[in-house]
Order: C-alpha cells, then structure tokens, then sequence
C-alpha cells in the first residue's frame, strides 16, 4: 500500500423513506454507490462533502451529521496500491432540488445520474463498493431504530 484515498459520502433519504443512489460509469466500470466521491488535497472531509454535493447535485448541504466511518483495510477497485477510508454523513437538504431521471442501468456513457430507491427496496447485492454495503446494514439498523423510537 503507497496511499490513502480519503473518500466521504451523504446519506441522503427522502420523506418516502427513499435513499439517493448515485450511477456512474467511469473507466469503463459501472458502478453503483452513494452521492459523494474524493477528499482533495487540503481539504476537509466536510468541506469535501459539501463541494462534492455542489458538483454533482448542485445541491446545498443544510445539514451533516457524522454517522459511519470504516474501521477495516479496504483496498481501492480502481489502484490496488491505495487504501480506501470513506467518510458517510447523514444529510439534510432541500430534496425538491435533486432532479432525478428515469434511465437503464447499467449504462456505458462516462457519466453520473442519480436515482431515488425504497430504503426496504435496496439490498447491499445493488451496491458495488465493499464499505458501501457495510454503511447501508448499519443505516438499515439506524432507520429500524428510528422507527420503533416514534
């Protein structure tokens, strides 16, 4: 291992008990993963988040609330010599803002699109990272929590 790769994704679900999805084909590989992508260099990992949402949501950040981090070695899928260390934040936001599109999947243009799916409807088989899938079982845990405590 040479380097880190600091990532750090938001959590974002909806009044239907849905969660962003964001589709990408990058590199010839589709993907499926939450909003968010890479800490550059210099910069927070909050300040990472809210830049990566401005990017590709064109969405402003009300609020971040730290909720998972991995605590395990995770090799990168695309540069076996760094170690992947991703952030997950539970976001608030203006949801009215995020345009969505209906579209196939998986596509082969280089691109990103985002897609609203039923928390109860995703399984970690529909997410492609490793870290991904540990984030999704514990917000599943989370929600299950949250909604007993109502």
């Amino acid at each position: 291992m040479k380097n880190f790769n600091l990532r750090v994704y938001g959590l974002v679900i909806n009044d239907k008990k849905e969660i962003l999805l964001s589709d990408e084909c990058r590199f010839g590989h589709f993907f499926t993963k939450f909003p968010g992508g890479g800490v550059e260099k210099g910069e927070g990992i909050l300040d990472a988040l809210h830049r990566e949402f401005q990017e590709e949501l064109n969405l402003k950040i009300e609020d971040a609330t730290p909720f998972y981090f991995n605590d395990f070695y995770q090799e990168s899928a695309f540069r076996k010599e760094d170690q992947i260390v991703s952030f997950y934040y539970l976001v608030k936001s203006d949801n009215s803002k995020i345009k969505v599109k209906t579209y196939e999947i998986p596509f082969q243009e280089e691109t990103e699109k985002q897609r609203w799916i039923s928390i109860e409807d995703l399984t970690t088989k529909d997410l492609t990272f490793p870290i991904d899938k540990v984030a999704f079982e514990k917000l599943k845990i989370w929600a299950q929590k949250k909604e007993v405590h109502r």
